[in-house]
């Protein structure tokens, strides 16, 4: 399968690397960008370098966000070495972290994009989650709504009040979206019993293993695996039926599967794609199907002729009839 990306002017591709066994700051900010198909325009046709165009019902729109802060981000800038304490196993956001939470929620509310996502999905880590449902989640409980929560209150001793699943889209937690898998405990998960108690709306089905079996302490997963890793996640995307997905992930995952898009592209476009992603940093692109690896129809194409009559084009009506002129 071949996918391609694109900020609003140009284009991407990427080739999906041989898969080997190996066992990003700044204050939050949207930016769009659109991944569509290149292709060479006509010599004789006055079209712009780069332009391209492809049908909707191919294309899906994602909204890739980093992690808020977490206590592990804060660490690591003070040495790098503190990546290795166990203290930071599964590493939680910090009180900043929640505040970077808050803000781009109010974000995604102001501007529509909470009312467009039809899923969200989140690595399976706890500053991952947090983000995710703190960002996308319900508002507080109302009464009478029985509905189990996105976050119980005070999750991980966050000092949060319970986030709820009400009138928000479904979370699904993917283990494919995870951070650079071993040697640093921050990037290893808890067991999914224990996160179901935490995130009681979060949907963990897709999730085999109860323990966290990929990660490895003596082998830290190669960045060419990681954007394996990522390609395959992407290919899977196309087996969903959502349109507009939210996905909260790492900065690592991030960085080196993007970095797999944009090598036909104009050095910006290349940049813009595959630059380092801030702590709670959103950005929207499009995702292309350019080999029919999804199925679905379009929604809003129409077939026209309905009643059906005459409809002969103006340039064929003047070729079969040249004595009578263009008619439009």
């Amino acid at each position: 399968m071949t996918i391609t990306a694109y900020p609003s002017p140009p284009c991407l591709s990427f080739r999906l690397p041989s898969p080997r066994r190996c066992r990003w700051r700044r204050p939050f900010t949207t930016t769009t960008l659109f991944v569509c198909s290149a292709s060479d325009s006509p010599s004789d046709m006055d079209v712009p370098a780069g332009s391209s165009l492809y049908p909707l019902h191919r294309s899906k729109t994602l909204h890739l966000v980093r992690h808020a802060q977490g206590i592990h981000n804060v660490e690591g800038e003070k040495d790098h070495k503190a990546y290795l304490s166990p203290d930071l196993f599964d590493a939680h956001l910090t009180p900043l972290g929640w505040n970077q939470v808050d803000n781009l929620r109010k974000h995604v509310n102001a501007c529509g994009l909470a009312r467009k996502i039809d899923l969200v999905i989140t690595s399976p880590l706890l500053r991952t989650m947090q983000t995710a449902v703190g960002v996308f989640g319900g508002e507080s409980y109302v009464d009478g709504v029985d509905l189990p929560p996105l976050m119980i209150e005070n999750a991980a001793n966050s000092s949060r009040s319970a986030i709820s699943s009400f009138n928000c889209p479904p979370f699904i937690a993917v283990e494919n979206c995870r951070e650079h898998l071993g040697v640093h405990p921050c990037d290893k998960r808890r067991n999914i019993s224990e996160y179901k108690t935490l995130f009681p709306a979060i949907d963990f089905s897709l999730i085999e293993n109860d323990a966290d079996i990929l990660w490895e302490a003596d082998t830290r997963e190669a960045n060419e695996a990681v954007a394996a890793r990522g390609v395959n996640f992407l290919n899977w995307l196309w087996t969903r039926q959502e349109r507009e997905i939210a996905i909260v992930t790492h900065s690592g995952f991030l960085y080196h599967t993007l970095q797999m898009f944009g090598n036909d592209c104009h050095p910006s476009i290349k940049n813009e794609i595959s630059k380092h992603f801030a702590n709670c940093e959103l950005r929207s692109m499009v995702l292309v199907d350019r080999s029919m690896q999804g199925t679905d129809s379009s929604t809003s194409n129409y077939p026209g002729k309905n009643p059906r009559g005459l409809d002969l084009p103006s340039d064929v009506a003047h070729k079969k009839h040249p004595e009578k002129g263009s008619q439009n």
